[in-house]
């Protein structure tokens, strides 16, 4: 069997908060990624999916985060154990990510040309004509007009689709082996987001780069991911192949991210919600980590972890996920809870 490109075993991350606290961001995560294969990790704002990424990248602020365990593999070697020189080498040449705000990320102070060239130059030597004509080539790739006049331009004359779009050809310049995009069309409309979703899979396609997409959104997943790792609190929920889980979701925290998708037969006067909120790093309840906003908990749930289940193709971590192996219908709710799907008391349909 081929080695995979990206093998993440057992990760902790592990956060200081302030003077006197310190929490969990991730807690034993585990996931391969194989060349050209998209990856998408899923959760809420707050389940360690961006310090997933940020450990892969080696980018976690050295004052308040680090790696506490486990190891990530990239071509065999083992990433955690890298210098910041050595890793210097391999982000932005054989990793590269694209952040959540191309606002953020872009210098407002140096043209898009400066910035892309640079990038090109802190990886290999190349004349600044040759990094000019590369960064043309790749404006005009991720579908940008006019791009060498766009390379003459400050950051905040561009819109944020085509500030995203410049994000996405520097992360692209010395192509790379891995691409991790941390939410890419998150602070974009509608019409744009598709746009930016085909281009990536577009540019996917041709340079068979690998992608770990990282997501809030079910319905950005479904067209895009091969594989899915569904986070809740640091901790892995479901792990599988994107069309099994899709398919057949055993965790109740994955379907109710499934059933908070919009569809065109939904009730708008009702919007299915997940109730509660993510617990903080430093505050995790011990047992199952959505115990409290589950409606099928038990005792059981709340007093251990519950360990990796091999169900329908896929891991799920799931003291009741046996039971539904044979029964499409799903889990039976916990005595006196609510269905975490049904209509608010009191509401009318």
């Amino acid at each position: 069997m081929a080695q995979p490109l990206l093998e993440v075993r057992d990760l902790t991350v592990r956060l200081r908060m302030g003077r006197h606290r310190e929490g969990t961001a991730v807690d034993g995560v585990s996931f391969t990624l194989d060349r050209g294969e998209t990856l998408s990790i899923v959760g809420e704002s707050g389940c360690g999916k961006t310090m997933t990424a940020y450990a892969v990248m080696g980018l976690l602020p050295p004052e308040t985060g680090a790696v506490a365990g486990g190891q990530i593999l990239f071509e065999g070697e083992d990433l955690t154990c890298k210098s910041e020189r050595e890793m210097c080498a391999i982000r932005g040449r054989k990793i590269a990510m694209v952040f959540q705000d191309p606002m953020s990320s872009l210098n407002p102070v140096y043209r898009i040309g400066t910035q892309m060239r640079e990038s090109l130059r802190a990886h290999g030597r190349i004349s600044r004509r040759e990094a000019w004509e590369k960064s043309v080539r790749m404006l005009h790739k991720v579908g940008i007009a006019l791009p060498e006049a766009r390379l003459r331009e400050f950051p905040h004359r561009l819109s944020g689709g085509q500030r995203q779009r410049v994000m996405i050809a520097m992360a692209l310049l010395s192509d790379p082996l891995l691409l991790i995009a941390d939410e890419p069309t998150s602070a974009l409309d509608v019409t744009i987001q598709a746009q930016i979703l085909e281009l990536i899979r577009a540019l996917q396609k041709e340079t068979g780069t690998a992608l770990l997409l990282i997501t809030h959104d079910m319905g950005v997943v479904a067209n895009n991911a091969d594989r899915l790792l569904v986070m809740y609190a640091g901790k892995v929920m479901e792990y599988g192949t994107a069309e099994d889980i899709f398919l057949r979701p055993m965790h109740p925290y994955t379907r109710q991210l499934l059933a908070a998708i919009p569809r065109q037969d939904m009730d708008t006067a009702y919007l299915p919600t997940i109730e509660g909120v993510v617990p903080p790093p430093d505050r995790l309840p011990g047992g199952c980590r959505f115990a409290s906003r589950c409606a099928y908990q038990t005792a059981l749930c709340r007093e251990r972890e519950p360990a990796a289940l091999a169900c329908g193709g896929h891991l799920v971590y799931c003291h009741r996920a046996g039971s539904r192996e044979t029964e499409n219908a799903g889990l039976s709710p916990a005595p006196g809870s609510a269905l975490p799907l049904s209509r608010p008391a009191g509401r009318a349909p």
